[in-house]
Protein backbone atom coordinates (compact mmCIF):
# COMPACT_ATOMS: atom_id res chain seq x y z
CA UNK A 1 0.00 0.00 0.00
CA UNK A 2 1.14 3.55 -0.47
CA UNK A 3 3.82 2.54 -3.18
CA UNK A 4 2.85 2.15 -7.05
CA UNK A 5 0.77 -1.20 -7.50
CA UNK A 6 -0.98 -3.62 -5.75
CA UNK A 7 -0.92 -7.21 -7.32
CA UNK A 8 -3.29 -9.82 -6.43
CA UNK A 9 -1.24 -13.12 -5.57
CA UNK A 10 -4.02 -15.92 -5.02
CA UNK A 11 -4.41 -16.66 -1.07
CA UNK A 12 -1.43 -17.71 0.75
CA UNK A 13 -1.46 -21.68 2.12
CA UNK A 14 0.12 -20.40 5.88
CA UNK A 15 -0.66 -21.01 9.18
CA UNK A 16 -3.97 -20.40 10.81
CA UNK A 17 -3.06 -17.28 12.91
CA UNK A 18 -1.40 -15.86 8.92
CA UNK A 19 -4.70 -16.23 7.55
CA UNK A 20 -7.37 -14.93 10.13
CA UNK A 21 -4.76 -12.36 11.19
CA UNK A 22 -4.58 -10.14 9.20
CA UNK A 23 -8.69 -9.58 8.72
CA UNK A 24 -8.98 -9.34 12.94
CA UNK A 25 -6.19 -6.71 12.48
CA UNK A 26 -7.71 -4.76 10.22
CA UNK A 27 -11.40 -5.36 11.72
CA UNK A 28 -10.07 -3.41 14.96
CA UNK A 29 -7.56 -1.29 13.89
CA UNK A 30 -9.58 1.18 11.06
CA UNK A 31 -12.29 1.80 14.41
CA UNK A 32 -9.30 1.93 17.18
CA UNK A 33 -7.49 4.32 15.22
CA UNK A 34 -10.29 6.05 13.85
CA UNK A 35 -12.37 6.38 16.72
CA UNK A 36 -11.06 5.48 19.80
CA UNK A 37 -7.59 6.85 19.50
CA UNK A 38 -8.84 9.73 17.87
CA UNK A 39 -11.35 10.24 20.87
CA UNK A 40 -14.44 10.63 18.67
CA UNK A 41 -15.41 7.25 20.53
CA UNK A 42 -14.95 7.69 24.25
CA UNK A 43 -14.23 5.42 27.04
CA UNK A 44 -17.51 6.16 28.84
CA UNK A 45 -19.25 5.02 25.56
CA UNK A 46 -16.99 2.35 24.47
CA UNK A 47 -19.55 0.04 23.41
CA UNK A 48 -20.29 1.73 20.38
CA UNK A 49 -16.98 0.01 19.01
CA UNK A 50 -18.85 -3.14 18.41
CA UNK A 51 -21.30 -1.36 15.22
CA UNK A 52 -17.91 0.72 14.43
CA UNK A 53 -15.90 -2.66 13.68
CA UNK A 54 -19.24 -3.59 11.66
CA UNK A 55 -19.02 -0.52 9.82
CA UNK A 56 -15.44 0.71 9.56
CA UNK A 57 -13.75 -2.57 9.88
CA UNK A 58 -15.57 -4.20 7.50
CA UNK A 59 -15.18 -1.80 4.80
CA UNK A 60 -11.85 -1.10 5.35
CA UNK A 61 -11.61 -4.90 4.35
CA UNK A 62 -13.37 -4.66 1.90
CA UNK A 63 -11.86 -2.16 0.23
CA UNK A 64 -8.23 -3.45 0.41
CA UNK A 65 -9.86 -6.65 -1.12
CA UNK A 66 -11.09 -5.08 -4.34
CA UNK A 67 -7.50 -3.18 -4.79
CA UNK A 68 -5.89 -6.01 -4.18
CA UNK A 69 -8.88 -8.23 -6.74
CA UNK A 70 -8.58 -5.42 -9.11
CA UNK A 71 -4.68 -4.58 -9.31
CA UNK A 72 -4.86 -1.08 -8.45
CA UNK A 73 -2.76 1.64 -6.66
CA UNK A 74 -3.14 3.52 -3.42
CA UNK A 75 -4.70 5.93 -5.75
CA UNK A 76 -7.90 3.91 -5.58
CA UNK A 77 -7.83 2.65 -2.64
CA UNK A 78 -8.30 6.55 -1.81
CA UNK A 79 -11.10 6.72 -4.12
CA UNK A 80 -13.06 3.42 -2.32
CA UNK A 81 -12.10 5.20 0.58
CA UNK A 82 -14.42 8.39 -0.04
CA UNK A 83 -17.12 6.37 -1.28
CA UNK A 84 -17.20 4.77 2.45
CA UNK A 85 -16.81 8.40 3.73
CA UNK A 86 -19.93 9.74 1.74
CA UNK A 87 -21.80 6.48 2.75
CA UNK A 88 -21.32 7.52 6.10
CA UNK A 89 -21.72 10.78 6.40
CA UNK A 90 -24.83 11.34 3.73
CA UNK A 91 -26.50 8.28 3.61
CA UNK A 92 -25.93 5.87 6.90
CA UNK A 93 -25.74 8.30 9.92
CA UNK A 94 -26.35 11.33 7.70
CA UNK A 95 -24.13 13.51 9.69
CA UNK A 96 -23.46 16.09 7.00
CA UNK A 97 -27.16 16.82 5.53
CA UNK A 98 -28.87 16.39 8.70
CA UNK A 99 -28.44 19.73 11.41
CA UNK A 100 -25.44 19.41 13.19
CA UNK A 101 -24.95 18.96 16.95
CA UNK A 102 -22.98 18.40 20.14
CA UNK A 103 -20.46 21.39 19.86
CA UNK A 104 -22.78 22.76 16.73
CA UNK A 105 -23.68 26.17 18.59
CA UNK A 106 -24.42 27.79 14.88
CA UNK A 107 -25.47 26.50 11.55
CA UNK A 108 -21.97 27.16 10.50
CA UNK A 109 -21.21 26.21 6.38
CA UNK A 110 -24.97 24.52 5.99
CA UNK A 111 -25.63 25.50 2.54
CA UNK A 112 -28.45 23.99 0.46
CA UNK A 113 -28.93 21.36 3.45
CA UNK A 114 -25.05 20.50 3.85
CA UNK A 115 -22.45 20.56 6.10
CA UNK A 116 -20.05 21.41 3.75
CA UNK A 117 -16.81 22.16 5.97
CA UNK A 118 -17.81 18.91 8.25
CA UNK A 119 -18.31 17.22 5.33
CA UNK A 120 -15.26 18.37 3.69
CA UNK A 121 -12.97 17.06 7.09
CA UNK A 122 -14.79 13.87 7.23
CA UNK A 123 -14.16 12.98 3.80
CA UNK A 124 -10.58 13.30 4.39
CA UNK A 125 -10.36 12.05 7.38
CA UNK A 126 -12.30 9.07 7.40
CA UNK A 127 -10.78 8.28 3.86
CA UNK A 128 -7.25 8.22 5.68
CA UNK A 129 -7.71 7.40 8.97
CA UNK A 130 -10.23 4.59 8.71
CA UNK A 131 -8.95 3.16 5.56
CA UNK A 132 -5.60 4.01 4.18
CA UNK A 133 -3.23 4.39 7.12
CA UNK A 134 -5.14 0.84 8.79
CA UNK A 135 -4.75 -1.37 5.61
CA UNK A 136 -0.90 -0.04 5.76
CA UNK A 137 -0.12 -0.98 9.36
CA UNK A 138 -2.03 -3.96 8.98
CA UNK A 139 0.07 -4.84 5.29
CA UNK A 140 3.46 -3.75 7.78
CA UNK A 141 2.38 -6.17 10.43
CA UNK A 142 1.83 -9.08 8.47
CA UNK A 143 4.70 -8.35 5.28
CA UNK A 144 4.35 -12.29 4.29
CA UNK A 145 0.39 -11.55 3.34
CA UNK A 146 0.76 -8.28 1.53
CA UNK A 147 0.49 -9.11 -1.75
CA UNK A 148 -2.04 -11.85 -0.89
CA UNK A 149 -5.74 -11.69 -0.91
CA UNK A 150 -7.03 -11.61 2.43
CA UNK A 151 -10.20 -13.25 1.65
CA UNK A 152 -11.74 -16.34 -0.17
CA UNK A 153 -15.27 -15.21 -2.52
CA UNK A 154 -17.12 -17.11 0.71
CA UNK A 155 -15.64 -14.32 3.20
CA UNK A 156 -16.27 -11.55 0.85
CA UNK A 157 -19.80 -12.12 0.58
CA UNK A 158 -19.89 -12.67 4.20
CA UNK A 159 -17.66 -9.57 5.33
CA UNK A 160 -20.29 -7.43 2.76
CA UNK A 161 -23.49 -8.87 4.60
CA UNK A 162 -21.74 -7.96 7.89
CA UNK A 163 -21.12 -4.22 6.53
CA UNK A 164 -24.73 -4.06 5.59
CA UNK A 165 -25.66 -4.91 9.46
CA UNK A 166 -23.49 -2.78 10.69
CA UNK A 167 -24.62 -0.10 8.24
CA UNK A 168 -28.36 -0.78 9.34
CA UNK A 169 -27.39 -0.74 13.44
CA UNK A 170 -25.64 2.30 13.09
CA UNK A 171 -28.17 4.03 10.98
CA UNK A 172 -30.71 3.37 13.70
CA UNK A 173 -28.26 3.99 16.54
CA UNK A 174 -27.27 7.35 16.00
CA UNK A 175 -30.34 9.09 13.77
CA UNK A 176 -33.08 7.37 15.67
CA UNK A 177 -31.85 6.68 19.00
CA UNK A 178 -28.76 8.52 20.13
CA UNK A 179 -29.60 11.79 18.33
CA UNK A 180 -33.07 11.99 19.68
CA UNK A 181 -32.98 10.58 23.03
CA UNK A 182 -29.10 11.36 24.05
CA UNK A 183 -28.95 14.79 21.79
CA UNK A 184 -32.87 15.63 22.17
CA UNK A 185 -33.28 16.67 18.31
CA UNK A 186 -36.21 16.30 16.30
CA UNK A 187 -36.04 13.77 13.93
CA UNK A 188 -34.49 14.25 10.38
CA UNK A 189 -35.49 12.98 7.47
CA UNK A 190 -33.52 13.46 4.83
CA UNK A 191 -34.33 14.20 1.34
CA UNK A 192 -35.09 11.42 -1.38
CA UNK A 193 -33.09 13.68 -3.86
CA UNK A 194 -30.16 13.76 -1.50
CA UNK A 195 -29.95 10.32 -0.65
CA UNK A 196 -30.24 9.51 -4.33
CA UNK A 197 -27.13 11.80 -4.80
CA UNK A 198 -25.41 9.95 -1.85
CA UNK A 199 -25.78 6.84 -3.75
CA UNK A 200 -24.67 8.07 -7.04
CA UNK A 201 -21.71 9.97 -6.07
CA UNK A 202 -20.77 6.60 -3.72
CA UNK A 203 -21.41 4.72 -7.55
CA UNK A 204 -19.64 7.56 -9.61
CA UNK A 205 -15.87 6.68 -7.11
CA UNK A 206 -16.42 3.41 -7.19
CA UNK A 207 -16.58 3.50 -10.60
CA UNK A 208 -13.38 5.67 -10.72
CA UNK A 209 -11.31 3.40 -8.55
CA UNK A 210 -12.08 0.86 -10.94
CA UNK A 211 -11.29 2.92 -14.03
CA UNK A 212 -8.23 3.94 -12.37
CA UNK A 213 -4.39 2.86 -14.20
CA UNK A 214 -2.93 -0.22 -12.89
CA UNK A 215 -0.74 0.38 -10.67
CA UNK A 216 1.87 -1.51 -12.25
CA UNK A 217 1.96 1.31 -14.81
CA UNK A 218 4.62 3.54 -14.29
CA UNK A 219 5.18 7.39 -13.82
CA UNK A 220 8.84 7.64 -15.34
CA UNK A 221 8.46 11.89 -14.26
CA UNK A 222 7.49 11.09 -10.80
CA UNK A 223 9.39 8.19 -10.08
CA UNK A 224 12.59 10.88 -11.33
CA UNK A 225 12.31 12.16 -7.64
CA UNK A 226 13.37 10.62 -4.35
CA UNK A 227 11.29 10.44 -1.54
CA UNK A 228 12.85 12.33 1.51
CA UNK A 229 14.08 10.20 4.43
CA UNK A 230 11.83 8.42 6.82
CA UNK A 231 11.96 10.80 9.84
CA UNK A 232 11.43 14.15 7.49
CA UNK A 233 8.14 12.57 5.74
CA UNK A 234 7.14 11.54 9.27
CA UNK A 235 7.73 15.02 10.55
CA UNK A 236 5.33 16.47 7.11
CA UNK A 237 2.71 14.24 7.39
CA UNK A 238 2.35 15.01 11.17
CA UNK A 239 2.50 18.59 10.73
CA UNK A 240 -0.41 17.96 7.99
CA UNK A 241 -2.42 15.67 9.38
CA UNK A 242 -2.64 16.75 12.99
CA UNK A 243 -4.83 20.24 11.58
CA UNK A 244 -7.04 18.17 9.93
CA UNK A 245 -7.78 16.16 13.07
CA UNK A 246 -8.73 19.37 14.93
CA UNK A 247 -10.00 21.05 11.52
CA UNK A 248 -13.58 19.49 12.62
CA UNK A 249 -13.95 22.30 14.96
CA UNK A 250 -14.63 24.69 12.23
CA UNK A 251 -16.94 22.36 11.00
CA UNK A 252 -19.40 22.60 14.36
CA UNK A 253 -18.41 26.25 14.18
CA UNK A 254 -16.22 26.87 17.14
CA UNK A 255 -15.06 30.12 14.86
CA UNK A 256 -18.74 31.48 13.42
CA UNK A 257 -16.84 34.73 11.93
CA UNK A 258 -14.49 32.92 9.92
CA UNK A 259 -16.07 32.82 6.22
CA UNK A 260 -16.78 29.46 5.67
CA UNK A 261 -15.96 29.65 1.97
CA UNK A 262 -12.17 30.60 2.65
CA UNK A 263 -12.28 27.92 5.29
CA UNK A 264 -13.22 24.93 2.68
CA UNK A 265 -10.44 26.58 0.15
CA UNK A 266 -8.13 26.11 2.45
CA UNK A 267 -8.94 23.01 3.53
CA UNK A 268 -9.59 21.58 -0.25
CA UNK A 269 -5.86 23.34 -0.84
CA UNK A 270 -4.50 21.80 2.05
CA UNK A 271 -5.93 18.14 0.97
CA UNK A 272 -4.41 18.88 -2.56
CA UNK A 273 -0.85 19.48 -1.09
CA UNK A 274 -1.23 15.83 0.97
CA UNK A 275 -2.16 14.09 -2.16
CA UNK A 276 0.55 15.86 -4.31
CA UNK A 277 3.41 14.67 -1.73
CA UNK A 278 2.34 11.11 -1.62
CA UNK A 279 1.61 10.71 -5.03
CA UNK A 280 5.07 11.91 -5.58
CA UNK A 281 6.86 10.27 -2.91
CA UNK A 282 5.49 6.92 -3.36
CA UNK A 283 6.45 6.80 -6.99
CA UNK A 284 10.31 6.66 -5.84
CA UNK A 285 12.37 3.80 -6.32
CA UNK A 286 13.67 4.65 -2.48
CA UNK A 287 10.26 4.25 -0.98
CA UNK A 288 10.26 1.15 1.74
CA UNK A 289 8.63 0.29 4.66
CA UNK A 290 10.47 2.54 7.27
CA UNK A 291 9.00 5.14 5.15
CA UNK A 292 5.39 3.51 5.15
CA UNK A 293 5.97 3.12 8.73
CA UNK A 294 6.81 6.80 9.30
CA UNK A 295 3.48 7.45 7.80
CA UNK A 296 1.62 4.97 9.85
CA UNK A 297 3.60 6.03 13.11
CA UNK A 298 3.24 10.03 12.41
CA UNK A 299 -0.02 10.37 10.82
CA UNK A 300 -1.26 8.41 14.12
CA UNK A 301 0.09 10.38 16.60
CA UNK A 302 -1.27 13.83 14.62
CA UNK A 303 -4.59 11.99 14.59
CA UNK A 304 -4.39 11.65 18.63
CA UNK A 305 -3.18 14.97 19.20
CA UNK A 306 -5.87 16.56 17.18
CA UNK A 307 -8.54 14.58 19.14
CA UNK A 308 -6.88 16.49 22.63
CA UNK A 309 -7.51 19.47 20.96
CA UNK A 310 -11.37 18.76 20.56
CA UNK A 311 -11.66 17.30 23.53
CA UNK A 312 -9.70 20.72 25.11
CA UNK A 313 -12.48 22.77 23.27
CA UNK A 314 -15.19 20.72 23.08
CA UNK A 315 -15.07 19.09 26.47
CA UNK A 316 -14.92 15.94 27.52
CA UNK A 317 -15.56 13.29 31.10
CA UNK A 318 -12.77 12.96 33.46
CA UNK A 319 -12.65 9.50 32.84
CA UNK A 320 -12.69 10.28 28.98
CA UNK A 321 -9.37 12.60 29.40
CA UNK A 322 -8.08 9.47 31.35
CA UNK A 323 -9.26 7.02 29.25
CA UNK A 324 -8.04 8.71 25.65
CA UNK A 325 -4.12 9.33 28.12
CA UNK A 326 -3.59 5.79 28.61
CA UNK A 327 -4.71 4.47 25.28
CA UNK A 328 -2.87 6.87 23.30
CA UNK A 329 0.44 6.56 25.46
CA UNK A 330 0.03 2.53 25.05
CA UNK A 331 -0.13 2.86 21.34
CA UNK A 332 2.65 5.62 21.29
CA UNK A 333 4.86 3.15 23.32
CA UNK A 334 3.55 0.48 21.11
CA UNK A 335 4.84 2.18 17.89
CA UNK A 336 7.87 2.78 19.02
CA UNK A 337 8.60 -0.44 19.71
CA UNK A 338 7.33 -1.99 16.77
CA UNK A 339 9.81 0.52 14.49
CA UNK A 340 12.75 -2.07 15.48
CA UNK A 341 10.76 -4.39 13.61
CA UNK A 342 10.91 -2.89 10.50
CA UNK A 343 14.04 -3.13 8.82
CA UNK A 344 15.52 -0.45 6.74
CA UNK A 345 16.63 -2.06 3.90
CA UNK A 346 13.09 -3.98 3.31
CA UNK A 347 12.04 -2.80 0.05
CA UNK A 348 8.59 -4.22 -1.37
CA UNK A 349 7.61 -4.73 -4.86
CA UNK A 350 5.78 -0.96 -6.37
CA UNK A 351 2.39 -1.20 -5.17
Amino acid sequence: MLSEHFSAAPILQTSRWQRIGPIVSLLLLAPVISEVLYGATRVSVIFVLIPEILTWGCGALLIRECVRRWRKSWQSMLLLGLALAVAEEWVIQQTSIAPLIGLAQHAYGRVWGVNWVYFVWALGYESVWVVLIPVQLTELLFTVRREHLWLRTRGFVIVSIVFVLGACMAWYGWTQRARIMVFHMPPYTPPPLYLLTGVGVILLLILGAYAMPSGRTRDDHAASYSAPPPWLVGLILFALGFPWGAFVLLGFGVFPGMPFSMVLAGALAWAALTLFLMWRWTASPGWNDVHRYALVACGIMACMLGGFAVFKVGGALRVDWIGKAILNGAATAWLFSFRRKVRTERVTPRG
